[in-house]
């Protein structure tokens, strides 16, 4: 990796103008792996400027070039696949055969998706006398987070590279290594220059700025909801579109008729994804309150059978990103512990015989009433918490409590019960019986888990411009 110094602007690698620089750090080990360079508003200037630029001649593209190239970026990126995972791991710690199997897998399948959503989509539509046309929506900013580092950006520059729009790409500070890869495999497939432009930089500093930038179009983010927030305000003056997938504290619903020891331990694994890191985890388990000493047993057995360990080893969870996440997590532990839900295994704390590095141990806690912080807040780590209920509709009623709607989970031998039951959840997507996830498929959220949808066709639609024009027959 030898542009960590450099953004690539206008179809050229380049120098930052500031002097700012921010260590990578590897969640294992806690050492310091580089250093990037950090935006400030003279390269958030010169990177719009670019993309302006830029966009007039791409926005005409027709859509066959279009298509060529981000096929050549697809068999690029599939070529340096291994790499793209190596590089998540060594950002982010994730095990390396999630890297694998996941995290480099999903930047495949979103690509396809935007390739085949582009090679279907009609612009043009003739409705009586007037013409009613889809145009790319101009020059976009795209923030992404640290947790799926290619999921979250590929979910957002294949469709607006398919769409017509000129990009600017700000990928979290803490997991950069494998967006400045994107990057260079733009170069490779041949994107003409200024159509696609990555920089790096503070959100509250550079995501700030091009949120506020009068020349930016439409900003996409996906983070916290607090940073979600902060990019509405800044984008607020322009009226520039934003789009936002945001947090979530999803619920998962186990019926009574459901394989309580499989739905349980299913449950568990599904949590723990990503190190609990995925912001549509399905982190409360509502379990009958009269089996909760069963699904204890089940959870705290699925729990354990988890090792913790180096990324890089055969360890089914590794670190947690960076050492505030470690920090928060712990005292979000603390706080369920203090508040009286019943911890069955797991706790603060490194796991046994690791002195170092932001590892966090397995943890299950139940009991957990409807209020508990844990029960409220996002904790971003393989943290479940058991919730028992009396009734469907207080199970309904405690899934919807919540600021958010991302996500949520049924389990049931029922599916006429489970349909029913999923159109009373105030969330964007819902699993049921473990269904598969499908890049295909719409995916965003409801209340504070934002707005706006991504994957497939509704992803790039969101990157388009609806006009009419009368007369035109």
């Amino acid at each position: 990796m030898q542009k960590l110094d450099q953004f690539f602007i206008d179809g050229r690698w380049v120098k930052a103008n500031g002097e700012g620089r921010h260590p990578v750090v590897d969640p294992a080990t806690e050492e310091v792996i580089g250093h990037i360079a950090m935006a400030n508003a003279a390269d958030v200037d010169a990177a719009v400027a670019a993309a302006r630029a830029a966009f007039d001649d791409w926005q005409m593209t027709p859509k066959a070039e279009r298509l060529a190239l981000l096929r050549r970026l697809l068999e690029l990126y599939n070529a340096h696949y291994e790499e793209v995972a190596e590089l998540m791991t060594r950002e982010m710690g994730t095990p390396l055969h999630f890297s694998r199997s996941a995290q480099a897998w999903v930047g495949t399948a979103h690509l396809e998706a935007a390739i085949d959503a582009l090679d279907k989509l009609e612009t043009e539509e003739l409705r009586g006398n007037t013409l009613i046309s889809l145009e790319p929506i101009g020059v976009c900013a795209l923030i992404t987070p640290w947790n799926w580092p290619m999921n979250q950006l590929v979910v957002k520059a294949a469709p607006a590279l398919a769409a017509g729009c000129t990009v600017i790409a700000k990928p979290s500070e803490f997991s950069p290594l494998s967006s400045i890869l994107f990057a260079e495999l733009i170069e490779e497939a041949g994107f003409p220059a200024g159509v696609y432009n990555h920089l790096t930089g503070f959100g509250p500093e550079a995501g700030e700025l091009l949120a506020r930038h009068p020349d930016v179009d439409m900003v996409s983010i996906t983070g916290s909801t607090r940073a979600g927030i902060a990019v509405a305000r800044a984008a607020a003056d322009t009226v520039k579109r934003v789009t936002q997938e945001l947090g979530g504290k999803s619920a998962n619903i186990i019926l009574r008729d459901a394989d309580l020891e499989k739905s349980v331990k299913a449950g568990v694994e599904a949590c723990y994804v990503n190190c609990g890191q995925a912001c549509r985890a399905p982190a409360r388990m509502l379990v009958p309150a009269e089996r909760m000493e069963e699904a204890k047993a089940y959870a705290r057995e699925a729990a354990e059978t988890h090792s913790v360990g180096n990324p890089m080893g055969n360890f089914s969870l590794g670190p947690v990103v960076n050492k505030a996440q470690f920090e928060r997590i712990q005292m979000l532990i603390q706080a369920g512990i203090d508040e009286g839900a019943t911890l069955v295994t797991g706790g603060v704390g490194r796991p046994d015989g690791l002195s170092h590095g932001y590892y966090i141990k397995p943890t299950v806690f139940a009991d957990v009433k409807p209020g508990m912080t844990i029960e409220r807040e996002e904790i971003f780590g393989p943290v479940i918490a058991l919730i028992g209920y009396e009734t469907e509709d207080e199970a309904v009623a405690i899934a919807n409590d919540t600021v958010y709607g991302l996500s949520g989970y049924i389990q049931t031998a029922d599916i006429e019960k489970a349909r029913k039951i999923a159109r009373r959840l105030r969330v964007g997507s819902i699993w049921i019986n473990g269904a598969d996830w499908d890049a295909r498929m719409p995916f965003g959220g409801y209340k504070q888990s934002g707005n706006g949808r991504e994957h497939g066709e509704w992803g790039l639609h969101d990157y388009l411009e609806v006009k009419s024009t009368a007369g035109w027959a």
